[in-house]
């Protein structure tokens, strides 16, 4: 089996690193504001919700690092999955309850997102990358031309996400002045 090309390879840890640095920043930013919303989950006791908060953070920063390890990269890929996959479990829970204005605690202390069923999407194709991510690699060197189009793609990639980011936290706000609910 050849495996995922070492390019690719590196630009989806490159991408998942993003993600996972930007929701580890926007949790650290203001730690308090990230535990009011894991704690309007209603999905853990009250009593772990602040050491849930900071555990969530902290496995985030880590699991972002170790993405661009050679030798934890791929762990750290499954691990990228399963946390996007429990994230998804806890919104998909919140929307069977019919609780979908709470806030999903993935913008930061100026997001104030609601959960919905793009929320789970963006999470789906997060988890998706992650999983090709975690798959062996093919063993090649990396030219000059390689890491040119690493750097340049993995710029593209995360505006790509930011704009994609932004779209949906914008999504409720746009539907609000056109007046639909």
């Amino acid at each position: 089996m050849a495996g995922v090309d070492p390019v690719l390879h590196a630009l989806l840890c490159a991408l998942l690193a993003f993600v996972l640095l930007r929701a580890a920043w926007h949790k650290g930013r203001d730690l308090a504001a990230f535990r009011r919303a894991l704690a309007d989950y209603a999905l853990l006791p009250r009593s772990w919700v602040a050491g849930a908060a900071l555990a969530l953070a902290a496995l985030e920063a880590t699991t972002a690092i170790a993405l661009w390890l050679p030798a934890t990269a791929p762990a750290a890929a499954r691990a990228t999955g399963g946390l996007l996959g429990l994230y998804s479990l806890a919104i998909a829970i919140n929307l069977a309850r019919g609780r979908s204005r709470i806030d999903c605690g993935c913008s930061g202390p100026a997001g104030g997102r609601p959960l919905g069923a793009a929320l789970l999407v963006r999470n789906g194709v997060l988890v998706g990358l992650a999983l090709a991510a975690a798959a062996p690699v093919g063993a090649r060197p990396l030219s000059a031309l390689d890491v040119l189009t690493l750097s340049c793609a993995s710029a593209v990639a995360a505006l790509l996400y930011l704009a994609v980011d932004l779209a949906l936290a914008n999504e409720p706000r746009l539907r609000a002045l056109r007046g639909v609910a």
